[in-house]
């Protein structure tokens, strides 16, 4: 565990390592122990167990998150990943009694799957239109291109040369090219380090060009 979270204390690392694996194998023979639980169940569990085991920083739930969004699809399905956030941070409340955490945590997980659900087909109706409006260009940089976007929520350009293995000026130009169709827009609205992320409230308005 300690490797999959990357913890590392630059001043006194045995000696970190050491006490972390103890309150991690506390927790972990605690999680082992629920193990009759449903994975989204047990993903609550643990999630709230993390601080008091002293797994934790004050206030600090990133990592109890990803680990629970980790064991949450742990059933088979061959997920990595439960989302957990994607509908709000209703799910991570860290007040009330167990049957309410409980309870907010299912409504929240529920909340983030259905936005992401809505988020996949927003990208799957996304890529069929790039594919019609981008049939005119040749090459293999449009192509590399549009599945870059339908991969990636938010996009640079030097990711882009680095995800397509175009030149800069290919990216450039197709990047332009792109938002000037309404397939994607710019996001930062700065002059440097922009990124761009595809555009699904033209295709729900209609907007095309």
């Amino acid at each position: 565990m300690a490797a999959f979270l990357d913890r590392r204390d630059p001043e006194n690392i045995e000696d970190s390592a050491e006490r972390f694996g103890d309150r991690a194998g506390g927790w972990l023979d605690v999680m082992a122990a629920a193990g009759d639980l449903h994975p989204i169940t047990r993903a609550c569990m643990g999630f709230h167990l993390w601080g008091l085991a002293g797994l934790g920083g004050h206030d600090d739930l990133m990592e109890a998150a990803v680990t629970a969004s980790r064991i949450a699809a742990s059933d088979g399905s061959g997920a990595i990943f439960a989302p957990l956030a994607m509908g709000g941070a209703g799910g991570l409340r860290v007040s009330g009694l167990p049957p309410e955490r409980l309870a907010h945590w299912l409504d929240g997980m529920n909340s983030a799957i259905l936005t992401a659900t809505r988020t996949l087909d927003d990208i799957e109706a996304w890529t069929a239109r790039a594919e019609t409006i981008m049939a005119q260009l040749s090459g293999r940089t449009p192509v590399a291109l549009r599945n870059t976007f339908s991969q990636w929520p938010l996009v640079s350009a030097p990711m882009a040369e680095s995800m397509t293995g175009a030149s800069r000026a290919a990216v450039q130009r197709n990047l332009a090219w792109m938002e000037a169709k309404g397939l994607t827009r710019e996001v930062t609205g700065q002059g440097r380090y922009r990124m761009w992320r595809i555009d699904t409230e033209g295709m729900r308005t209609g907007r095309n060009a």
